[in-house]
């Protein structure tokens, strides 16, 4: 019954990530829209499923905001050591651009599908507990995962004008919650360690949406209408998740 379900979030992830290879004519607002939904993914989902999974609190801290401030210093680090900060070339030494470029999106949205995969985690789990459960986590991962399609191929298409690498992590990202569901099914992950792990994640697209995808956004193209796509990304996660709710 879980993997039959999670097939739903599969076809929503590809809807997601065909909408964001349609409308490339539109960039700008593409990536406004995609900042947005990324802030709002962090903000409405990710951190406070993280918050609620663990209360454990290392050095007194939530151990998922300790992974929140590591994954935003990861995904900076990967980019000081690519130099694909793009909007500020001349405060780099020489350098040229050669594969490494993009591989800030390409972690981000190889992150988004490890975050699908926990997502069929918890649809396996949840029916674990029972159908009720598992239809109501179902509905609630199924809701979002059109911002993950969506996410997930903007993030990998990022500053490359070879989209295949895109397409791939599409393809896996929307198989990740069927795979899930299976394992999910099968075996039980402890809530101490998914916790951690969606803070990181969270930390990872926090720092993609607002060091890369935001200001890219708005480099070239007027910027009221690529703030009112990242406004109505913000409102659509947020409407998602309390329906969910």
């Amino acid at each position: 019954m879980a993997v039959l379900v999670s097939v739903l979030a599969f076809v929503m992830t590809l809807a997601g990530g065909l909408a964001a290879m349609r409308v490339r004519d539109r960039r700008h607002l593409v990536l406004g829209l995609a900042g947005g939904l990324m802030l709002g993914v962090v903000a409405f989902d990710l951190l406070p499923e993280s918050l609620e999974m663990t209360r454990h609190k290392p050095l007194g801290v939530p151990a998922p905001m300790i992974g929140f401030a590591a994954g935003f210093v990861l995904l900076h680090v990967v980019e000081q050591a690519v130099a694909i900060h793009r909007a500020h070339e001349d405060e780099y030494a020489p350098h040229v651009h050669t594969h490494g470029a993009g591989a800030g999106g390409l972690l981000a949205a190889s992150a988004l599908v490890l975050h699908s995969l926990v997502d069929g985690l918890s649809i396996g789990l949840g029916f674990q507990s029972g159908t009720d459960v598992g239809i109501f986590v179902a509905l609630a991962v199924i809701t979002h995962d059109f911002a993950d399609g969506f996410n997930t191929f903007t993030a990998a298409s990022l500053n490359r004008a070879d989209r295949r690498p895109a397409v791939l992590l599409l393809l896996a990202d929307a198989a990740a919650p069927v795979a899930g569901a299976a394992i999910g099914t099968l075996a039980t992950v402890p809530e101490a360690v998914l916790g951690p792990y969606l803070g990181t994640f969270a930390g990872v697209l926090l720092y993609l949406a607002a060091a890369e995808i935001l200001p890219e956004a708005h480099s070239v193209h007027p910027r009221v209408m690529t703030l009112c796509a990242t406004g109505v990304g913000l409102v659509a996660v947020l409407f998602s998740v309390s329906l969910a709710g």
